[in-house]
């Protein structure tokens, strides 16, 4: 493994924020914030389409690997576990760069070790690592309908701002459920969800300029979609699509275009230079 960073690329650092569970016209309508900055032209939005079943796991497994589920395993909820293929932080290690992650455990399970680890592995730093050099995560134990277990999102957004800070991470991970969670509490056409998706905007608010300063392209982003009932894993455009902003000087597709989440991985990849394996297929839909 090289010892020195990424480097003669001119979107060399990437942060991808993964908010959970947040159906495209959610996206659309609550968040003023990034909206706004899409109106200025700081930002860029597509539409983009999760894999099948549009459900939590398989999803994150397809992200960053960039195959399907019927090929890296990840087939439901109930069977998280440590992927084969090459993934986006793997790859980062490859050329060098360092890693981090802020995000519920199952990240950890799938790219770093299973079965997580109360103690080793809710917070580590493992400059040697070949996935995840800085970890901290949570794990939502607890979580029912009347617990949704899930931290400030401030908090989060702070803690991978220091890991940034302090490690220089080449590539960073944020995942939160809170959206997703209230989505399976309340559904969607509620003034509980209004607030929720409002408040979730003002606080990435606060943190995408100071990212953006940072000297990191940023993408902002869900997992799946979700019906008005609070529902997701099947085939409905409500329940797989949703709003992928991205801050940074890359040229991307049309405006109308539907975005394939397989995409993601190597898209990532080739804004910060790192390999793309060939199990990654789909061609990346941002460029120079």
């Amino acid at each position: 493994m090289q010892d020195s960073a990424i480097t003669g690329k001119p979107g060399s650092k990437l942060l991808l924020i993964i908010l959970d569970g947040v159906p495209w016209a959610n996206w659309r309508r609550y968040f003023g914030g990034l909206e706004g900055w899409v109106a200025s032209g700081e930002a860029k939005v597509w539409r983009m389409r999760a894999v099948l079943p549009s459900m939590s796991g398989p999803c994150y497994a397809s992200i960053h690997t960039g195959v399907p589920p019927q090929v890296h395993g990840v087939l439901s909820n109930g069977m998280i576990a440590r992927v084969a293929q090459p993934d986006v932080f793997s790859q980062v290690r490859l050329a060098g760069g360092v890693t981090g992650a802020v995000t519920h455990s199952w990240w950890s399970e799938l790219f770093n070790r299973a079965p997580f680890d109360w103690l080793r592995d809710i917070e580590y730093d493992e400059p040697e690592s070949a996935s995840i050099n800085h970890g901290r995560f949570h794990t939502m134990t607890g979580y029912d309908d009347r617990n949704q277990a899930t931290p400030c999102d401030a908090d989060f957004f702070a803690t991978l701002t220091m890991l940034c800070d302090r490690f220089d991470l080449t590539y960073g991970l944020l995942h939160t459920c809170t959206l997703d969670s209230m989505g399976h509490r309340f559904g969607h056409d509620c003034a509980e969800m209004d607030h929720a998706c409002a408040l979730m905007d003002a606080m990435l608010a606060g943190f995408l300029p100071r990212w953006r300063a940072m000297g990191y392209e940023v993408i902002v982003t869900a997992d799946h979609g979700q019906s008005l009932r609070g529902h997701h894993g099947g085939t409905g455009d409500d329940q797989r699509d949703f709003a992928l902003y991205y801050f940074g000087p890359a040229k991307g597709p049309a405006p109308d275009t539907v975005l394939d989440q397989l995409a993601l991985a190597p898209t990532v990849l080739e804004r910060l230079g790192a390999p793309i394996a060939d199990t990654m297929e789909k061609p990346s839909f941002l460029s120079d």
